[in-house]
């Protein structure tokens, strides 16, 4: 079986997955209850799988869907301020074919560039539990094995980026000592040639306060692309 259709599978399974019960609960509250700005929409109100290009050569992680971006739509970094963000600087970069993520039946298509995050469930407060992240892990994982021409890891926020250097510990893959630092804009060559890319988390509290601008960030993709070329 070709690792497409594996990740495939894995999407599915990701949708259907109940492991953890607090977040499985705070999903399926905030979907009933909803917000008034939202209270037409029919919620998603589940794990939210991965998106994009199986044979991308841009790997992109986040932290975990927003209980009224992921959680309501069901496309990762869709449907909120991250992801118009995101999906902005995507487009600029020559990553995807449009600047905008509205939901799942938007048109939206990524070239060359696949999103995850460490944990699949929108959490309470943002913050995901030790046990909630190790819970998550093994899809990750199963992820970096699956997905085989990635050359550039960017990884959004530094939880995020613990994630991807703790996923390559459980897969036996090669680390530099010492570990890479966390930092905006930092850049590292890891020892199997892939490039690991910090950036701040396109959160409000990050791109309202001015610590993330938008050509910062921008900056980040448009680094990527020249890596890649």
């Amino acid at each position: 079986m070709n690792s497409v259709i594996q990740l495939q599978q894995q999407q599915r399974q990701i949708v259907h997955c109940s492991l953890c019960p607090r977040l499985v609960a705070h999903r399926e509250r905030i979907a009933r209850e909803k917000v008034k700005r939202y209270r037409d929409w029919g919620y998603w109100g589940r794990p939210v799988p991965s998106f994009g290009d199986p044979l991308a050569r841009l790997l992109i992680i986040g932290l975990a869907p927003a209980a009224h971006g992921g959680n309501r739509t069901g496309r990762v970094f869709t449907g909120d301020r991250s992801g118009d963000w995101l999906y902005e600087a995507l487009y600029n970069a020559d990553f995807a074919n449009q600047p905008i993520a509205l939901h799942r039946g938007d048109g939206l298509k990524l070239y060359d560039c696949y999103i995850t995050a460490a944990v699949h469930c929108a959490p309470p407060d943002n913050k995901p539990l030790p046990e909630e992240f190790a819970s998550c892990r093994p899809y990750l994982l199963r992820e970096l094995m699956l997905l085989r021409n990635v050359r550039v890891v960017v990884a959004l926020g530094q939880i995020a980026f613990t994630a991807y250097l703790t996923a390559r510990r459980g897969l036996n893959l090669p680390l530099p000592l010492p570990l890479p630092r966390f930092g905006h804009a930092s850049t590292h060559t890891l020892p199997d040639g892939i490039t690991l890319i910090g950036s701040y988390h396109p959160s409000q509290q990050n791109t309202f306060t001015g610590r993330l601008t938008r050509d910062m960030f921008q900056a980040i993709f448009s680094s990527a692309r020249r890596i890649l070329a």
